[in-house]
């Protein structure tokens, strides 16, 4: 069946950007050694790859509009395979930051597959697919944080490569991944369930390419679009954050080897597996029960207690505090985006 076919691809498609996208991240101690980085210059690169996303998405949902999910993702997985594996030839901070930016960009991955899941599926089931692939795509930023630590230690351990090299090759290896995924998304999927965007407007069933811009900023004049883009800011955005940085600040204050400290950084990002699907159950809940005003409400408790749990892990000076308050703040940061909904 070609929607549950999409499906899996659309979410292991977004999967494997996340992967590739934070892979660098637990590596970074490798990384901030050998090109000598300072504090500025890390939060630079946190800054330039999460930056360069909000930028790409807003272009991705007019691409989708035009060429169909089908072909945009797969030319976001094939362009985006070329920074991941070349970031592995940087010799100093200000190319390990162009390469860093630049991966920034297949983070508009989410905007393809909320999209396309939206296309696939009929009104009664599409939330709970675009919450699930959306919350087991995430579980990338998860993933990347133990998974990577293992592969360089592979490449240095298992192969004999110095450090130096073992962190570049593990970044190649993720986008030759990556390069094969998008591949697969062009012969595997299609855009819509009835066939793709180029035949249906061939055949005159879909809006022509010319309209397609008047539609979009007719969304973008939307204040409500606005406000919602800064909510989501607050809890997907500082998700990216914290998948960019959790690794290293385990290791720099509670002294963690970089596979243990990969180990507890992804208790964070594997939060997706349910969290962003519970957050939004219970905003239809909340809004079965008293409509808008009940979804806002509920929206504004997992802001609220976010935040709340965002302090006290803050405050955290053993690891076995730490760690169950960072799956706390996790399961509210999480469920904020699937609220968000």
């Amino acid at each position: 069946m070609v929607q549950i076919r999409t499906f899996h691809m659309t979410w292991f498609a977004f999967f494997s950007c996340f992967f590739a996208w934070f892979g660098i991240a637990p590596l970074m101690s490798v990384v901030r050694d050998e090109l000598a980085l300072t504090p500025n210059q890390i939060g630079w690169a946190i800054i330039g790859s999460v930056s360069m996303t909000i930028f790409a998405r807003l272009f991705i949902g007019w691409l989708c509009d035009r060429i169909g999910p089908r072909k945009s993702y797969t030319w976001l997985l094939i362009l985006g395979s070329l920074p991941v594996m070349g970031i592995g030839l940087a010799q100093s901070f200000e190319t390990f930051l162009l390469f860093r930016v630049l991966i920034g960009g297949i983070g508009a991955s989410f905007v393809i597959t909320q999209y396309h899941t939206s296309v696939m599926f009929a009104p009664n089931v599409v939330g709970q697919a675009n919450a699930t692939s959306a919350g087991w795509g995430n579980l990338g930023g998860g993933v990347t944080q133990f998974v990577m630590p293992l592969l360089f230690s592979v490449m240095v351990v298992g192969f004999g490569f110095s450090e130096a090299v073992g962190w570049r090759l593990s970044m190649v290896v993720v986008g030759i991944i990556i390069f094969l995924v998008g591949i697969a998304y062009y012969f595997l999927t299609q855009d819509a369930p009835d066939g793709n965007f180029d035949d249906l407007r061939a055949q005159g069933r879909m809006i022509e390419k010319k309209n397609v811009n008047k539609n979009y900023r007719q969304a973008l004049r939307d204040p409500r679009v606005w406000v919602l883009f800064v909510i989501y800011g607050a809890s997907f955005g500082i998700e990216l954050t914290v998948n960019n940085v959790a690794a290293l600040y385990f290791i720099d204050y509670f002294d963690l080897t970089l596979v243990t400290a990969g180990l507890v950084a992804a208790s964070f990002g594997l939060m997706n597996l349910f969290a962003r699907t519970l957050g939004g159950i219970f905003g239809d809940n909340f809004g079965a029960l008293w409509g808008l005003r009940g979804r806002s409400f509920w929206l504004f408790i997992c802001l609220l207690f976010e935040g709340i749990a965002l302090m006290i892990f803050s405050q955290m000076q053993v690891l076995f505090l730490a760690i169950p308050s960072l799956i706390v703040f996790s399961l509210f940061t999480q469920m904020a985006e699937g609220a968000t909904y």
